[in-house]
């Protein structure tokens, strides 16, 4: 379990210390900006090997259902041309689901 809150922490922290460095070169906000993509792709790896683990947490089970929703929603607004109310319903999401798995990582005490 430590393992899995260095990675988290590491993937919550990138982007963090790359927007800050991006008050010295602008460079660091677009290099900011695209880790969030890796923070994402850590983050499911994370909490899929912690449902795999333990099958009947029913925070985890929430959680791969919320990100399996989110890239469903995502797909199916993609083929009806990005309809505005539901792209920007999706906006904040990828955030909501961050914080909401650190939460459940950081409150596991196995």
């Amino acid at each position: 379990m430590k393992t899995i809150k260095y990675w988290n922490t590491f993937a919550i922290g990138l982007p963090i210390i790359l927007l800050f460095l991006g008050c010295l070169d602008e460079v660091f906000l677009f290099y900011a900006a695209v880790s969030t993509i890796l923070t994402g792709l850590i983050q499911i790896i994370l909490g899929l090997k912690m449902l795999f683990e333990a099958p009947s947490n029913k925070s985890l089970q929430l959680y791969a259902g919320s990100v399996g929703l989110f890239f469903f929603t995502w797909i199916l607004n993609a083929r009806f041309n990005y309809i505005d109310i539901i792209t920007y319903i999706l906006v904040p999401i990828p955030l909501i689901l961050t914080v909401y798995l650190s939460v459940i990582i950081y409150n596991t005490n196995n």
